[in-house]
């Protein structure tokens, strides 16, 4: 299915998200710390700043659709634990373990909100709402 042109911007930051997670995903002793460091600039770019704009715009839709508003309780959820696991892997001495188990969380949550969440929202939403989702993300 063709993402909406609203949502389209979120996508594009996940699949550098994706690119992250898989370096983590695959993090060996040898090159963890290039692993982590590639995730640490990809945090610092666009994570952190992509969360916050999914967090304040996407936690606003869906209050009176039940489906939909629990898979945005989700999301939020998702979000607040990958923040901690992003917090300690940038915050120590790179972990192997740590940094794949970062890794395969975030891998999961994109593909929720690209398998899930996403198509919900373009399914259930009105098209003028949508297009409000999409001017309040470009903003």
């Amino acid at each position: 299915m063709r993402r909406s042109p609203q949502l389209v911007p979120l996508s594009h930051e996940h699949h550098v998200a994706l690119e992250a997670a898989l370096r983590l995903r695959r993090a060996e002793a040898t090159d963890v710390e290039d692993a982590v460091a590639r995730f640490a600039a990809f945090w610092d770019d666009v994570g952190e700043a992509h969360f916050a704009r999914e967090d304040d715009v996407l936690g606003a839709v869906g209050s009176d659709d039940p489906p939909l508003a629990e898979r945005v309780r989700q999301m939020t959820a998702e979000h607040h634990e990958i923040r901690g696991l992003a917090a300690a892997v940038l915050a120590g001495t790179p972990d192997v373990t740590a940094a794949r188990s970062l890794g395969e969380r975030l891998n999961d949550h994109v593909r929720f909100e690209e398998r899930e969440l996403f198509p919900l929202i373009e399914e259930r939403l009105a098209p003028e709402a949508l297009e409000r989702v999409g001017q309040a993300l470009r903003a």
